[in-house]
């Protein structure tokens, strides 16, 4: 591919990674939808296989594809990088790449730009500029000669990737939820990640609605699935508090959620935060709106700037956060 089109007017933003993996797993995090197959149509049998072959999905035999994508919002700003993704007006993520964590973050333009890109092409294009056991380096650019998300590699003197991402007008995002205390004291607790989505994926065989409870006596988490059976996982305060690091509660309350929209939270956590054992803070605001956030590792792995007692400055932190509608709002 020609680099000219790298080379055109000056982009509004130019800025540069040095480790494009802990970005994928970053975008990764609120990936959850994946390529779906289906095409009773065998006449366009040859365009599945190009179609395949373009997305990488492998041979489809007989069917074509119909390929199921997730949209994606980009906001830029001097700040950083937003990126929202969101389902049926009851589920929404954010990742928030902050300038800090960019070699370099050069924004010039005088407002917010905000676009709209398919999130699987994005993460699968940055995919392709990561090399196992190396933490490549890349340079991004908006926006190119045409609208377009300009991605090059910049690690190496011997050869170069270029890609290219056409954008288009952003969806309008059809709830941008203010969150809100559900009281004076906050209704939160933090949670081991893994033992998070390890409870939630156990949860999927009772039903499709969860009932979540905190009591402040005795300080607990329960998480109750109701439907083909019944299942009930309790998270005990006082009982293991490396498991339940953080507990505040001054009464009890209880929302439920669709399994689906919970799942959704925990399903793609990256593996690197279930190695570095970390924790997601869980809170539950007004009208039982949930806040889960993620803490998700951008540090080259050979520098990950943690000392002795695990801190990682914030700067090479990014942050995830999903706000989850309840099945019915309840009145505190």
């Amino acid at each position: 591919m020609s680099s000219s089109s790298m080379d055109a007017a000056a982009p509004d933003l130019v800025c540069q990674l040095d480790n494009v993996q802990g970005m994928v797993d970053a975008l990764s995090s609120v990936r959850w939808k994946r390529h779906q197959v289906f095409f009773p149509a065998p006449f366009f049998h040859t365009l599945s296989h190009l179609v395949a072959k373009i997305l990488n999905l492998g041979f489809l035999g007989s069917y074509g594809v119909n390929v199921i994508l997730q949209d994606a919002v980009v906001e830029l700003s001097e700040h950083g990088i937003v990126l929202i993704v969101e389902e049926t007006g009851c589920l929404q993520a954010k990742v928030y790449l902050q300038k800090e964590l960019f070699l370099k973050y050069d924004y010039t333009a005088h407002a917010r730009h905000r676009f709209g890109v398919s999130l699987g092409l994005l993460v699968d294009c940055l995919n392709t500029f990561s090399v196992p056991g190396h933490s490549s380096m890349i340079e991004l650019q908006y926006p190119g000669h045409d609208m377009q998300l300009l991605l090059k590699s910049i690690d190496s003197l011997d050869a170069c990737i270029y890609a290219e991402i056409r954008t288009r007008i952003p969806d309008t995002i059809s709830w941008d939820y203010n969150f809100e205390p559900a009281g004076i004291t906050p209704l939160s607790f933090t949670v081991k990640s893994a033992a998070l989505k390890e409870a939630i994926d156990d949860l999927e065989w009772p039903g499709s609605s969860i009932k979540i409870t905190l009591q402040p006596v005795p300080p607990s988490v329960t998480f109750r699935g109701e439907g083909h059976g019944d299942l009930q996982i309790d998270f005990l305060y006082y009982v293991n508090t490396d498991l339940l690091a953080a507990f505040n509660c001054d009464r009890e309350v209880s929302h439920r959620y669709k399994y689906k929209f919970l799942r959704a939270t925990t399903s793609n956590i990256p593996s690197s935060v279930i190695k570095d054992n970390r924790g997601t803070k869980v809170t539950v605001g007004r009208g039982g709106m949930l806040k889960i956030q993620h803490l998700v590792s951008v540090a080259r792995p050979s520098h990950p700037h943690i000392d002795s007692a695990g801190y990682q400055p914030p700067s090479r932190i990014a942050y995830i956060e999903f706000f989850v509608k309840p099945e019915e709002p309840d009145d505190d």
